[in-house]
């Protein structure tokens, strides 16, 4: 790689980075939430809403393509991001 790409890429990596600080604190955000909604929920089997699951996924796929996003990826991300706060959700439900 030549010394001019080299510092291209370094630019482009540090934005990067700083992006995924945003992640964090916006994936932090969100768990809030998901804290609150599991205060709501009584009983374990509410964990898992498949209804719902499948209505972010369209929603996504067809943001995605609006957006021009390849849909593949938005729908892996979401997917791993859903099945991740199922077990979070799952690990920390307390019953009443």
């Amino acid at each position: 790689m030549s010394p001019k790409n080299k510092k291209k890429l370094e630019k482009i990596r540090s934005k990067l980075d700083k992006l995924d600080n945003k992640l964090l604190s916006l994936i932090k955000f969100r768990t809030n939430l998901v804290k609150e909604v599991l205060k709501l929920k009584e009983f374990k089997k509410e964990i898992v809403d498949k209804k719902r699951i499948n209505f972010i996924l369209k929603k996504i796929h067809s943001k995605s393509k609006k957006l021009k996003i390849d849909p593949k990826i938005t729908n892996r991300i979401w997917k791993n991001m859903i099945l991740s706060y199922i077990d979070y959700e799952k690990r920390n439900f307390k019953r009443k």
